[in-house]
């Protein structure tokens, strides 16, 4: 006797897989995975090519906070079972890529800059999942992040003022 092919599927698959792959915040936990690894890459680039100390040690905080929320983040998302990238995304690398040419203040400049805009698209997307994700542990770990993500981009834009450079 044949079984039903929903029979076979419904016994083959967890249903925490299906559910991992139905979560409405899985796009969330995508990008901010991928973000959080640029960070703290990108973080460690600074460390080692600026020309500034304050553009140093803001590298070295990204380091140090993204990598605790990433480690959060992974967490949350194997409770889950949503899956996260292993790296950050080809735009991030392209960035990544681009900074790893520069030196002295371009590598400066444009680490800022960099810098000030990821924050800025990173806060309005932790405020977006806050408010109106549909994962009750997604929108806690979102709003838990804000203010993190809200004192790296005051930091990096004083930085950027200190150093007369243009947003």
């Amino acid at each position: 006797m044949r079984k039903p092919l929903w029979l076979i599927l419904a016994v083959a698959i967890p249903s925490t897989a299906l559910f991992a792959a139905d979560n409405p915040d899985a796009s969330f936990f995508k990008n901010a995975a991928e973000g959080g690894m640029a960070e703290v890459e990108q973080g460690q680039l600074a460390q080692e090519k600026s020309a500034l100390p304050a553009v140093k040690d803001f590298g070295s905080m990204m380091v140090t906070d993204h990598t605790a929320a990433n480690d959060k983040l992974k967490a949350l998302a194997a409770s889950k079972n949503v899956e996260l990238p292993s790296g950050p995304s080809l735009m991030q690398k392209a960035t990544k890529a681009k900074l790893e040419v520069l030196s002295g203040s371009t590598f400066d400049k444009s680490y800022i800059k960099g810098m000030i805009k990821d924050h800025r698209e990173d806060i309005k997307e932790f405020q977006k999942e806050a408010t109106s994700g549909q994962d009750p542990d997604a929108r806690a770990f979102a709003k838990s992040t804000l203010p993190t993500l809200k004192s790296h981009l005051k930091k990096i834009q004083a930085i950027a003022t200190d150093q007369h450079i243009q947003e």
